[in-house]
């Protein structure tokens, strides 16, 4: 029995609803080529977009000695992205739902490209202060909106593999950036112009370039894709209906119709958000610290725990389909980093912090299919959008304050230990508020 026909089964009365006289054996056809087709093209959207929002971590290497920064004003700076990001979430998703998402995403890429190069014209920390924080509220509806596409696309069954297949661009993006970022700031004075000048202009271009792809390619929903059959179309549409929770009226997407489980993952990815920018935006630091290599021989050694992030997040998601449990994962997955962080909090070892690293990312990145298709069990249509644009906002209040406190911390003692401890205390609460998810296992019925 092969695993879609698993799949398929797992929906059990749902699928028989879907049937409504249109045969079912159409809707593995329609997930195979929307997963061919979109899949690939969203993956690379998302590369670009966190790449865009982390390269600074690389470029703090030759930009924080060249401008004179302190470890304050760089973790205040690297952070403050999330200040606009936190604002705009929620109002860019309710512009996405008026606009459309191939014309909103495809707006923001360009905008957060052009803005992403100029951060290569500053010289003071105000100048760093505001473009980051624009960066931010170019960059805020991008996240909320891909949950939102993806739901108008796949089935709950097969959600978590997809989200995650478009999550793993996160850990992606280290892998390539780290090695291509080391390779950019080796351009130190070429023409003139420092390294990490380089660096952000040459990383926003390919913003630029796919945001206009966007505009002119993405598909809105199933019933515009031509590349599917009358049948597909009408098939897949039925089975993403079918799985919409009956309870929330589809026109009210305030948030006093949100269910109260939703605030707890909101605080859940709180920590999560927290902790993993607390983290990732001083990878490069850290390794140097720790190493005497070259900023290239960094570059490649930051995309180690990058790759098992790649793993981490491809086999929690397919576990998570195949079991049909989200919850669960979430607490195991989010236990994992509390483990690395201990780990770095207690080692000077650059093997071990490197290994630390890659635990670490493995469970964060695991974390994302499983944590972010559990919105969809409770929320459908504009109050989904909402929905996910309030988690994603609140809990990126973390990767304002990760950063940041880090860099306070990193001032005031003579390595990374005193920081590492801090997140992993935070990391724990998360796993707390995961374990009660848990133990609610039933999705709850809709606050009115």
């Amino acid at each position: 029995m092969t695993a879609r026909t698993n799949s398929e089964e797992g929906r059990g009365e749902r699928s028989a609803s879907v049937a409504g006289g249109v045969p079912i054996s159409h809707l593995p056809s329609a997930i195979s080529q929307v997963s061919r087709r979109l899949l690939p093209f969203l993956f690379l959207l998302y590369t670009v977009n966190f790449l865009d929002r982390v390269n600074v971590s690389f470029a703090a290497l030759q930009m924080n000695r060249d401008l004179g920064f302190s470890a304050s004003v760089y973790g205040f700076g690297a952070g403050v992205f999330f200040i606009g990001y936190v604002l705009f979430g929620v109002p860019a998703n309710a512009l996405l739902l008026r606009i459309g998402v191939r014309r909103w995403l495809g707006g923001m890429m360009v905008v957060w490209g052009v803005i992403s190069a100029l951060t290569a014209l500053i010289h003071r920390p105000g100048e760093f202060y505001l473009l980051r924080a624009l960066l931010g509220f170019a960059e805020a509806g991008f996240f909320p909106g891909l949950i939102f596409y993806l739901a108008q696309w796949f089935p709950m069954a097969d959600r978590a593999r997809a989200i995650a297949r478009c999550m793993i661009a996160v850990p992606v993006a280290g892998v390539i950036g780290g090695p291509l970022s080391g390779w950019i700031l080796g351009f130190d004075g070429w023409h003139g112009v420092a390294g990490w000048r380089w660096l952000f202009v040459l990383e926003a271009l390919p913003a630029v370039v796919l945001g206009a792809l966007t505009w002119k390619t993405l598909p809105e929903r199933p019933a515009d894709a031509r590349w599917l059959s009358p049948e597909e179309r009408a098939e897949l549409e039925a089975a993403i209906a079918a799985d919409a929770p009956s309870e929330q009226p589809q026109h009210r997407p305030a948030t006093s119709a949100l269910p109260a489980t939703l605030w707890v993952m909101a605080a859940i990815w709180l920590g999560v958000a927290l902790v993993g920018y607390g983290w990732n935006l001083w990878l490069p630091q850290v390794l140097a610290q720790r190493s005497s290599q070259s900023v290239l021989a960094i570059g490649w050694l930051s995309a180690i725990p990058q790759l098992a992030g790649v793993a981490g997040a491809l086999w929690f998601s397919a576990q998570s389909d195949r079991l049909r449990e989200r919850r669960l994962p979430v607490a195991l997955t989010a236990g994992m980093v509390v483990m690395g962080l201990l780990v770095l909090a207690n080692t000077s070892s650059l093997p071990l912090s490197i290994a630390a690293f890659a635990l670490m990312a493995a469970g964060q990145c695991g974390l994302w299919g499983p944590f972010w298709t559990l919105p969809s069990e409770y929320l459908s249509g504009a109050a989904l959008a909402t929905g996910v644009a309030i988690i994603n906002s609140v809990g990126n209040i973390g990767g304002f304050l990760g950063p940041y406190l880090m860099g306070v911390l990193r001032d005031r003692s003579t390595g990374f230990g005193s920081g590492f401890l801090v997140l992993a205390g935070i990391q724990s609460l998360a796993v707390l508020l995961a374990f009660g998810l848990w133990k609610g296992h039933r999705p709850l019925a809709v606050s009115r």
